[in-house]
């Protein structure tokens, strides 16, 4: 199934596609495909604000905005190996059973899953700024990634391979 199929499916049934993403072979590369195209993809989200903070902000151009933004996501890519292995460690706290990898697909994978509401998160940072607005789809965006990667996490961790 393509990328953006299992996307659309994700916000129909996380845990089924998780099943799906699991059963197929255990490649590192995979995990961390899905992990670099999140990073894009919010990188992507990013660029409407920046535009406008830019156009308010003029002593900033928006080059250099969109390179520290670059640098800052891709800085992160670490961090979430980290908090994949954290997620890893409570779940195994709670009786968990699956492994590192699991846990990195299920964070991963929640992160590319709930990238196209961060293109929207961004869109209404661009062209309606800060503001309960913003605030709502932010909230929003985040409700929906704790579902997506708790649903995928208690998947990787209950050992369910198929």
């Amino acid at each position: 199934m393509a990328v953006t199929d299992d996307i659309v499916a994700t916000y129909r049934g996380p845990r089924r596609v998780m099943r799906r993403l699991l059963a197929g072979e255990r490649h590192e590369a995979r995990a961390l495909a899905y992990l670099i195209a999140a990073l894009v993809v919010i990188y992507i989200a990013q660029w409407p604000g920046l535009s406008r903070a830019a156009h308010f902000a003029p002593e900033v151009p928006l080059v250099q905005r969109m390179v520290a933004s670059f640098l800052a996501v891709m800085a992160l890519l670490p961090a979430f190996y980290l908090v994949a292995a954290l997620g890893h460690l409570v779940a195994r706290m709670f009786g968990g059973s699956g492994d590192y990898f699991g846990a990195r697909i299920a964070l991963f994978w929640a992160l590319l899953a709930v990238s196209p509401l961060m293109l929207l998160q961004g869109m209404v940072a661009g062209f309606i700024g800060p503001g309960l607005q913003a605030g709502a789809v932010g909230g929003i965006v985040f409700v929906v990634f704790l579902w997506f990667w708790l649903s995928g996490l208690a998947v990787s961790e209950s050992g369910a391979k198929s």
